[in-house]
């Protein structure tokens, strides 16, 4: 079965850097655009990032300049490479994707599980 696997959360002082990784497995034929969501307690879920199939990208303004997103198409993985973290970024993050999981029919939308990411100050 298709699934979405989050990875490289945990705890970080403030300055530091993670990285978050998000691997499809599973029968996939294509994948379109990809992305990142966070969810802090109390709050809704937000966009952070997304990247298209041709590489475009799209950021939070509350994150330009110290996050980057990429994909590694061959390995039907997405990063999220963190920097300059601050304790506004406390939250769990969610990759999710479009995936084409046969041939002919329509994208649809998959997400992880959750990785946390707790900065402390």
């Amino acid at each position: 079965q298709v699934q979405l696997v989050e990875s490289g959360g945990g705890l970080m002082q403030a300055g530091g850097s993670l990285r978050l990784s998000c691997a499809a497995s599973g029968t996939i034929f294509s994948i379109n655009g990809m992305g990142w969501y966070r969810q802090a307690p109390g709050k809704q879920r937000e966009l952070v990032a997304v990247i298209t199939s041709g590489g475009r990208t799209n950021y939070a303004d509350s994150v330009k300049g110290r996050f980057t997103i990429s994909r590694d198409n061959a390995k039907n993985t997405v990063y999220l490479q963190m920097d300059s973290l601050k304790p506004e970024d406390t939250a769990v993050y969610y990759c999710n994707a479009d995936l084409q999981v046969r041939l002919y029919t329509a994208y649809v939308r998959y997400w992880g599980q959750g990785t946390q990411v707790t900065v402390s100050s």
